[in-house]
């Protein structure tokens, strides 16, 4: 390094550290990652402290729940820009002590990879989004900071026949999502986003760049489903595309109770997971209040379908089996794979699909909790009618039910093949939110998703009562705000995501990560962390 360039870095360094946060580890920190950089230039576009303009741009864009809140922000966020950048942080981090915590788009429904109660770095992934898409061999590689929507434009921009399986919202960043499972529209046909992985490049915490064949199958086994950022920090995964129809249909069909939805709703559990493969039949179920002085709220049903494959025959399949819903010819649109990706996230039709590209989330200024289940048995009339007085006890318009149905090549598989288990012998996931608007509504809001969540308990799965690894719930049991949760303590929520595969993480964990450097409060723990 020349003599110039350091003094730049200093100079840089003392900028950045001129003020009451700054403490000897994170002077040091950045000391080491100047040093291993070497770039003043790209010091300066990448080192985001609260100094920098950039800090709070970058900071506010996955900063979207403004439920989470922190006594510590992050101190530093780096956004590296290639492979020997993130080793170089995860080399400093570790000969200087600071935690780190890694993002990839920012719908993290407990804020875990961007607050903690420690000082800590962020390692943002938003300069690592590139897609390269093989439609030869049906492959793509997918970098960490891509989200969703990007995945499915750079697809769709090569070949009309070809798709991937994930979720609805194009914001959500892969790098999380496929760790955790990704259940999608097509997920009755397909199976999630972890069950059609077949390789990964991951940094573990020496450092390494591992791919598939060098870390080993029980560690590629662990990041399908288990959590990766729990056992190092991947950069990049490898997907098998599917072979999709040039049209697919949809519809979207409302219901209310004076159209006879719990009946509708009762019928729906009974089918919704034995109905043809290539059909989904999503149910939401939403109140509002009446326009009337002093009304009830109004329960709702959006029954929220995807058929892969043409109307007549989707509209053969319903009659067959859910004739009650009356569906209709009219009820249906025949699209693209693509404009059904638009068509699920709420855009209007027409919209040009280069919005899928628009990744940058920032706060919208609403608070929110969430929550999971699993159903095994169909919820009774009784308990149905529960729900809506429920409903009744929300004052804003706030509170919503999804009902993703399971069967077809999600039970097909064995719990144990990835680590996400919930497979034959579910009906359907239940996913519980509530938003709301104002600081002053946080404990009455809380309190009723809570009230919901116990209530449905009779109604759910039982031990464990399963929940879904992405729709992450601190409610769940004991979560240490350093990250240093015992296994007795992390055994309370992981088997409730994981099953019996919780002890193979556990041990995955101990083999490759036995220091627990990769961790937060809902992270896999070694046998006996040393730290």
């Amino acid at each position: 390094m020349t003599s110039l360039n350091k003094l730049t870095i200093f100079v840089f360094l003392s900028i950045c550290l001129s003020s009451s946060w700054a403490n000897n580890t994170h002077v040091d920190f950045l000391e080491c990652l100047s040093h291993k950089i070497m770039n003043s230039n790209l010091i300066s576009q990448v080192i985001h402290t609260p100094k920098n303009s950039s800090y709070s741009t970058i900071y506010n864009s996955f900063y979207d729940n403004l439920r989470i809140t922190s006594n510590f922000k992050p101190s530093i966020i780096f956004t590296p820009t290639n492979e020997s950048q993130i080793q170089a942080a995860i080399h400093c981090s570790k000969i200087h002590d600071l935690q780190i915590r890694i993002r990839s788009g920012g719908h993290d429904y407990e804020g875990l990879s961007y607050i903690s109660e420690t000082p800590f770095v962020v390692i943002d992934l938003r300069n690592l989004r590139s897609v390269s898409i093989d439609t030869e061999k049906k492959t793509a590689w997918i970098q960490a900071g891509a989200t969703i929507g990007e995945v499915y434009y750079r697809i769709a921009e090569k070949s009309k026949k070809l798709a991937f399986v994930a979720g609805v919202c194009p914001t959500v960043g892969v790098g999380g999502h496929f760790t955790g499972g990704g259940y999608g529209m097509m997920s009755r046909k397909f199976g999630t986003a972890a069950d059609n992985i077949i390789d990964a490049k991951l940094i573990d915490a020496n450092g390494r760049i591992r791919d598939r064949k060098s870390m080993g199958e029980d560690l590629f086994w662990a990041i399908r489903g288990g959590g990766g950022t729990s056992f190092g920090l991947i950069i990049s995964w490898k997907v098998k595309l599917l072979d999709i129809p040039e049209k697919v249909t949809v519809f979207k069909v409302p219901r209310t109770l004076k159209q006879n939805v719990t009946q509708l709703v009762y019928k729906w559990q009974h089918i919704a997971d034995k109905v043809d493969d290539n059909l989904l039949l999503r149910l939401f179920l939403r109140s509002s209040k009446s326009p009337f002085k002093g009304g009830q709220r109004i329960v709702h049903a959006l029954f929220k379908t995807m058929f892969v494959g043409g109307v007549n025959e989707l509209l053969h399949e319903m009659q067959n089996r859910f004739p009650e819903l009356g569906l209709v010819k009219e009820d249906c649109i025949e699209m693209s794979w693509i404009e059904s990706i638009l068509f699920f996230a709420n855009f209007p039709r027409g919209t040009a699909l280069d919005v899928l590209l628009n990744w940058n989330t920032t706060n919208q200024g609403y608070y929110f909790k969430g929550k999971s289940d699993y159903v095994q048995q169909p919820i009774s009339i009784n308990g149905l009618e529960g729900i809506w007085k429920l409903f009744n006890q929300v004052d804003e318009n706030s509170a919503e039910l999804q009902f993703s149905p399971y069967g077809g090549k999600l039970s097909n598989i064995s719990e144990s093949e990835t680590p996400f288990p919930h497979r034959a012998g579910n009906i359907f996931m239940i996913h519980y939110s509530v938003t709301w608007g104002e600081i002053k509504n946080s404990q009455k809001n809380i309190a009723w998703i809570r009230k919901l969540y116990e209530y449905m308990g009779k109604y759910v799965s039982k031990s464990p009562r399963a929940a879904y690894f992405n729709y992450r719930d601190l409610d769940l049991g004991v979560n240490n705000i350093n990250g240093n949760t015992s296994y007795e303590q992390a055994r309370i929520w992981g088997v409730k995501y994981f099953k019996n595969n919780f002890d193979r993480l556990v041990k995955v964990k101990t083999k490759f990560d036995p220091t627990n450097f990769f961790r937060n409060e809902q992270s896999i723990p070694p046998l006996s962390p040393e730290v």
